[in-house]
């Protein structure tokens, strides 16, 4: 008999200390679901295909979200490529044919915004795939995580694998990563508008302000994939975002808003912009019944709040 997506299933959450892996396991808990597995980085390295075997031969989850990955921003891609490269395609080479031989019932893949080609159609439909030329500063990470939906979709056509892939715009939230040189946007401007705040500034911050970016919590992404997760069959490639986007200049505005900066903001324009806009076409998503929740500057306070409480 099949299993089903209930409180006393057996789920397995990989990367739950990161920033998506910490809002699922959130998430589930607030939903009533007790058996949660979950192992530290030192317990189970993910990227070791023996280990992997060895857990899920003991564990055997029968639903599984895979949000371990090597993620960073423009500075760590551009720094670290290969590690970015290899060490996605281990982790979820590794996790998704575990999932396959071991009988798990459903995998939830998290992919990223960044497997869309630079200069994509905006708001860009799950059908732009593979239509065009990568965004370059990210582009091994971007194709591992291509690698990681065609696996997917190719254990769905040959034995029946159900997965659904969840391709989220970027995410802040909780428990993310605030380190200047390997974070993304949203972190990195609200410490150094923070820390501006204490010593009087100025701000500096990379490109032109004019790229246009989609937000959504972290826990909204947590909420959709649960979603998905009891509702969608397999072999799905899913968006998920709020559907409208921002520009940098105008997060930034935001941000200082949000943390009380009044000094001076300037622009290095000698850093690249990245892609020119990023948005999510959700058509798919909303049409399944569901919308994010959360407000961009309600979550942006949240996060701030968060900081402030481990600083």
């Amino acid at each position: 008999m099949s299993a089903v997506f209930k409180p006393g299933a057996r789920v397995y959450v990989a990367g739950h200390r990161g920033l998506v892996g910490s809002a699922l396991c959130r998430g589930l808990e607030r939903h009533g679901f007790t058996n949660l597995i979950t192992r530290e980085l030192a317990d189970l390295d993910l990227r070791d295909q023996g280990a992997v075997e060895a857990f899920f031969t003991e564990e055997k989850p029968e639903f599984v979200f895979l949000a371990a990955a090597k993620v960073g921003g423009i500075i760590a891609n551009s720094t670290r490529p290969a590690e970015f490269i290899f060490e996605n395609l281990a982790i979820q080479n590794n996790i998704i044919d575990a999932c396959h031989r071991h009988g798990t019932e459903k995998l939830l893949f998290l992919g990223s915004s960044c497997i869309y080609p630079k200069l994509a159609p905006q708001p860009m439909p799950e059908s732009c795939l593979l239509t065009g030329p990568l965004e370059p500063t990210n582009q091994p990470y971007a194709i591992a995580k291509i690698a990681g939906i065609e696996m997917c979709q190719s254990y769905h056509r040959q034995y029946g694998m159900k997965s659904v892939c969840l391709m989220p715009t970027n995410l802040f939230g909780p428990g993310d990563n605030f380190d200047l040189t390997s974070s993304h946007v949203m972190p990195a401007m609200i410490r150094k508008f923070h820390e501006a705040k204490k010593t009087g500034g100025p701000v500096v911050l990379w490109g032109t302000g004019t790229p246009r970016r989609e937000f959504l919590h972290s826990d909204d992404l947590a909420d959709a994939a649960l979603f998905l997760m009891e509702n969608l069959e397999a072999g799905e490639l899913v968006n998920v975002g709020r559907g409208e986007d921002i520009s940098i200049r105008e997060l930034a505005e935001l941000i200082a808003r949000v943390v009380g900066y009044e000094g001076e903001v300037e622009w290095d324009t000698s850093k690249p912009d990245g892609t020119p806009r990023k948005l999510m076409d959700v058509t798919r998503m909303t049409g399944y019944g569901w919308k994010a929740k959360i407000g961009l500057e309600e979550g942006i306070r949240s996060v701030y709040d968060w900081y402030l409480a481990q600083n």
